[in-house]
C-alpha cells in the first residue's frame, strides 16, 4: 500500500438519528460512531459488516451524498462536509463515481445515452465517443440502443459500470455491486470491475456482503455497532 497522502479521510464521523418526538425512553439510534479513516490514492477498499452496522450510509457520507450529524470529511484536499448541497455536487461531478447496487439507470434512456449523460452533465464534448468505448469494454458495444427493460441484471449492472469507468472519476464507490446478480454473473462483473479499475488505476471503495469480492481489494474495514472494529490487509492479486 501506498505511504502518500490521503486522497479520502475522515474524522470522528458520526451519524445519529433521534428518537421520535425526543421520546425518552426511546434511545437515540447511533448509525455510526467515531469513524476515523484515510484512504490514499489508488487504493481499493472493501467496507464490510452485517445488516444494519452503517455500511450504505458510511458509503453515502464518503462520496458526499449524506452529511453528517458530526465529524469531518476530506475528499481530494477538501473538507466537503463543510460545503453546501452545491459545493459537493460539484466535488462529486468532477471527482466521483458511483456503482449502485440497483443499478439507477433512467428506463427512458438506452444503455448508451445513460452512460452519456453523465459525461453531457459535466460538458464533455466526447460523450458519445467515450460511452462508445466503455460499453465495448463491458462487451456490450452492440447493445447500446436497448432500454434498460430490455437488458437483464448483469447486462444493465456493465452499462453501470461503464457510466462509472467512463466518467473517468478519481474515486469510485460501489454499493453491493454483485447483491442483485446470480453467481456466476456476480463473479463475471467482479473480474470486470476489478480489470477496469486496475487499467484506470482509480480509488477504489465498495461495500459488500461477498467475502470473495472483499478479498479481491487491498484492504478490509469491518463496521461493526457503527464503528470500525478491525482493519486486515489482502495479498490477492489484483
Amino acid at each position: 500500500m501506498s505511504n502518500s497522502a490521503p486522497f479520502l479521510a475522515t474524522a470522528g464521523l458520526c451519524q445519529v438519528i433521534n428518537s421520535p418526538n425526543g421520546q425518552a425512553d426511546q434511545p437515540n439510534l447511533r448509525i455510526l460512531d467515531q469513524v476515523d479513516l484515510n484512504i490514499v490514492p489508488g487504493e481499493s477498499v472493501a467496507i464490510i459488516g452485517a445488516s444494519g452496522s452503517g455500511k450504505t450510509t458510511l458509503l453515502g457520507m464518503l462520496a458526499g451524498l449524506d452529511t453528517p450529524s458530526h465529524g469531518k470529511v476530506y475528499l481530494a484536499g477538501q473538507e466537503i462536509t463543510a460545503l453546501d448541497e452545491e459545493g459537493r455536487a460539484d466535488i462529486r461531478k468532477q471527482q466521483v463515481a458511483f456503482i449502485f447496487q440497483n443499478f439507477q439507470l433512467l428506463p427512458s434512456l438506452n444503455a448508451r445515452e445513460n452512460v452519456m449523460l453523465p459525461l453531457e452533465v459535466k460538458g464533455n464534448e466526447d460523450a458519445g465517443q467515450r460511452a462508445d468505448q466503455y460499453l465495448q469494454k463491458v462487451g456490450l458495444g452492440e447493445r447500446g440502443h436497448h432500454y434498460p427493460n430490455q437488458l437483464s441484471g448483469g447486462e444493465q449492472q456493465r452499462v453501470a459500470i461503464a457510466r462509472a469507468f467512463a466518467a473517468q472519476a478519481p474515486i469510485l464507490f460501489a454499493d453491493e455491486p454483485t447483491g442483485n446478480l446470480d453467481s456466476d454473473t456476480g463473479n463475471y462483473i467482479t473480474d470486470l470491475l476489478f480489470e477496469l479499475n486496475h487499467a484506470a488505476n482509480t480509488t477504489l471503495i465498495l461495500v459488500t456482503h461477498d467475502p470473495k469480492l472483499a478479498a479481491r481489494c487491498q484492504r478490509t474495514l469491518h463496521l461493526q455497532g457503527g464503528r470500525i472494529i478491525d482493519t486486515a490487509e489482502d495479498a490477492a492479486n489484483v
